[in-house]
């Protein structure tokens, strides 16, 4: 792949002045919405409040301009995209944010939004409702960057960008995920909103995930006049999880965990079913393959005579891999945050998003574009305020980078005259 300067001229100085000054304007704006949607209980199971953050954001999204989708789900929240066209022939970008937390309803109410000596608090705070605002209010200024140029034109520099709001990041996207795919057919570039790492990283690849459930059969009988007519299950299973997380380490990066087990009816019954649920997790697709091929074997041949295991797939993300192109992505956001004013690194990490989605259709993907923040998933979950203007003006200026860099710019040529998924 040709090199290009990722400092160069693809944002001037000033314009990269300019952002920073619009950022800091929209400042007050940005924290009392964002102690709007804390406030705002989002559960991934709580569809009237995800619901309510939708509408929020859909109304948000309309204001800026973008033409706005419902795709409604009966029992979890709505998926809102939001479509923003512009001059042909320019880069096709994709946004991501979810909207949903991993709090129960009464979570917000129970310890809302606060402020403390440089930092937020409340449900959601980094994960990720900040996330979802840098991603807006990164499309507001560029919208107003554009409004004071010399020729006004207020509109997105691109052919299209498509912001999804996701409504069940956390339970895994199983009704966004279609959605996503389907935009990202067309993307030339994916940026997934989550915070950044607690040390200011973002992230360039991910682990891998399977999540499998497996159904051990075996056959019951009195466990103390007859237990030889018996085949336990429990046994079974029993005997099959040390060898499952045997399989950790085999390949690199490859994790194998039974976080679920259970089985059986009374203590006088040989148990005639187990259940077991599996987390595995790797680095690259091959060996994700690999190690899935791996557990296949293993419930194909029980410890215990005459018993059969099912497998059975819950949720499957495929690596979010650092492509070539993923790669030129994390030059941009190297040179420009340099340029900002800060210094930047990329990493990678063991849990899956929505960016596990696009990187494995082929899609240059890079993901913790958010501020930064850390104790995802806990009361203590915290946002360090001082990351909103650089963060948010990092996005900004990535986003109008992807706009003009000529490397960008030959992807699209590249894949069409290739016939095949970009590398």
């Amino acid at each position: 792949m040709d090199r290009v300067d990722a400092s160069g001229p693809a944002v001037s100085r000033d314009e990269l002045e300019l952002l920073q000054r619009l950022v800091v304007d929209i400042r007050p704006a940005y924290l009392e919405d964002l102690a709007t949607l804390v406030n705002s209980d989002s559960g991934s199971y709580t569809k009237a409040g995800v619901d309510r953050v939708g509408r929020w954001v859909r109304q948000f999204l309309e204001r800026l301009g973008a033409r706005v989708e419902i795709h409604p789900h009966p029992t979890l929240g709505d998926t809102v995209v939001g479509t923003f066209e512009g001059p042909p022939g320019g880069r096709r970008v994709m946004l991501i944010g979810h909207m949903d937390t991993v709090f129960d309803e009464g979570t917000a109410g129970a310890r809302p939004f606060r402020v403390d000596a440089g930092r937020a608090y409340g449900p959601g705070v980094t994960d990720m409702k900040s996330g979802l605002l840098t991603g807006l209010y990164g499309l507001l200024v560029l919208r107003g960057m554009g409004a004071l140029a010399s020729d006004g034109d207020a509109r997105l520099p691109f052919e299209r960008l498509t912001f999804i709001a996701n409504p069940d990041e956390e339970i895994g996207s199983p009704s966004s995920t279609p959605i996503i795919r389907e935009v990202a057919r067309n993307a030339d570039a994916c940026f997934v909103l989550e915070c950044a790492r607690a040390n200011g990283d973002i992230v360039s690849s991910r682990k891998g995930i399977l999540e499998a459930r497996l159904t051990v059969h075996g056959r019951a009988a009195h466990a103390g006049v007859e237990p030889e007519m018996g085949r336990s299950a429990i046994l079974a299973a029993a005997r099959l999880v040390p060898a499952l997380h045997g399989l950790t380490g085999r390949w690199p990066g490859v994790t194998c965990n039974v976080g679920v087990i259970g089985g059986g009816t009374r203590p006088n019954v040989v148990p005639e079913e187990a259940r077991l649920e599996v987390d595995l997790r790797a680095v690259t697709r091959e060996h994700l393959e690999a190690a899935e091929a791996e557990v296949r074997a293993l419930i194909a041949e029980p410890a215990v005579p005459d018993v059969t295991i099912e497998m059975e797939p819950m949720a499957r993300w495929w690596p979010m891999e650092k492509l070539e192109h993923s790669a030129r992505l994390v030059e941009l956001a190297v040179g420009l945050a340099d340029r900002l004013g800060f210094e930047l690194h990329d990493t990678a990490t063991g849990g899956a998003s929505d960016a596990n989605t696009t990187a494995g259709m082929g899609i240059a993907s890079l993901d913790g574009l958010g501020p930064i923040g850390g104790m995802d998933h806990s009361p203590a979950e915290y946002l360090e305020l001082d990351s909103i203007v650089p963060r948010t003006s990092l996005l900004a200026g990535l986003l109008l980078a992807v706009t003009r860099d000529p490397v960008v710019a030959g992807w699209r040529r590249v894949a069409t005259s290739a016939a095949s998924p970009r590398t």
